[in-house]
């Protein structure tokens, strides 16, 4: 009785590893089913701008010959998966959906596409993001709009589309994204996939290609992540993309130490808030997943998280003020007419202005984290 499926793409990241292990199937055939399901599926919905087919099957080719001489192998070996086209991967374009940026060819892998290598995964396309990463879906005038494979009038969301639409659809077990202001969460929503933002730090960000340092507001609060359509291999991705890079000044370099057992383990609920209306699908959503949670062994607390509404608006005048400064003459010079319309409607109605408002702005957001410091 075959022990993998007769479409090997179907299967879970933590699956393929464990069929590649116990060489159920090859690091070739897997790698070459999952490039079957893109050349289907990719026409479709335009989740990954390039298909890197000749360079994954080489790749894998390799993986195949490492287990065959018994070398010791990463935990995603022969796993195949996609990385955004907002971080550096050598000998390809760092378009970051931008007409002024689609030219620009990496020299080197950024820090996170490094870790996943080095972890043993095969990289099989680059994901498609929003123009310069900053709208909540994935359209651009280089590549083009990513569509949801659950339904072409809904939004796949961004700016990690891309990424959410690929793992959705069979195209590679774990997709790279990177989070901002929801690039990962909310393409994870709205595709059905499981996504994570992890803690500032946590996989080192960094571009070899870029010509100047990210803005204050990018270098808080922006992160790399991993999306997948299983829980247990997001766990996977975090041990392939965490590995220190001290070209980020925020990496930690911390050994990946999973969790032995949730028991005893704390989760917020957290089923309302003043303010915010929560639909009914949600909340029953919600009521569900800590009905779950609490049957495997873990604590779940409903609570009332802090000052949430303020944290919204200071998220909003300091990243829309940061990018007047690193992004807007961009937007304004080379994005497309939709992004411009975008960039004015987010600038609308925020108008820090001077120096000293920003800074105060700035000691509001460690009083915040302070705040969520002590409620954690």
């Amino acid at each position: 009785m075959p022990t993998t499926p007769s479409e090997p793409w179907r299967m879970s990241a933590a699956e393929m590893a464990a069929a590649i292990r116990h060489k159920d199937v090859s690091c070739r055939e897997l790698t070459a089913s999952v490039l079957a399901r893109i050349h289907d599926a990719n026409p479709l919905y335009n989740a990954l701008t390039d298909v890197l087919a000749e360079e994954a099957l080489a790749a894998a080719e390799e993986a195949d010959r490492q287990l065959a001489n018994g070398q010791a192998t990463g935990v995603l070996h022969g796993v195949p998966v996609t990385t955004k086209i907002n971080v550096d991967q050598a000998g390809l374009a760092t378009t970051n959906g931008s007409l002024k940026m689609r030219d620009l060819i990496a020299r080197e892998d950024a820090p996170v596409v490094a870790n996943l290598r080095q972890a043993g995964a095969i990289l099989v396309g680059r994901s498609n993001t929003a123009t310069y990463s900053v709208r909540w879906f994935t359209d651009n005038a280089v590549h083009g709009r990513t569509v949801n494979p659950w339904a072409a009038d809904i939004t796949p969301g961004g700016s990690s589309g891309g990424a959410a639409v690929a793992v959705a659809s069979g195209m590679g077990a774990i997709a790279h994204g990177n989070d901002m202001g929801g690039s990962i969460r909310y393409p994870a929503y709205c595709c059905g996939v499981a996504g994570l933002r992890p803690t500032i730090g946590r996989i080192p960000a960094f571009n070899p290609s870029a010509t100047a340092e990210r803005g204050i507001s990018s270098q808080q609060m922006s992160t790399q992540g991993p999306l997948a359509r299983r829980v247990a291999d997001l766990r996977l991705a975090m041990q392939a993309m965490c590995h220190y890079d001290p070209r980020d000044a925020n990496a930690l370099d911390l050994p990946w130490a999973p969790v032995p057992s949730p028991r005893g383990l704390r989760v917020a609920l957290c089923r309302s808030h003043p303010g915010l209306d929560f639909h009914p699908a949600v909340v029953a959503a919600l009521d569900a997943a800590a009905d779950w949670l609490a049957r495997a062994g873990y604590v779940v607390e409903e609570v009332a998280p802090p000052s949430l509404t303020q944290a919204a608006e200071l998220w909003r005048v300091l990243t829309v003020e940061d990018g007047r400064r690193s992004v807007s003459a961009a937007i304004a010079d080379h994005g497309d007419g939709p992004m411009r319309i975008s960039q004015g409607h987010m600038e609308h109605g925020v108008a820090v202005g001077d120096r000293d408002a920003y800074l105060d702005a700035l000691a509001l957001r460690f009083t915040l984290a302070r705040q969520w410091s002590q409620f954690l």
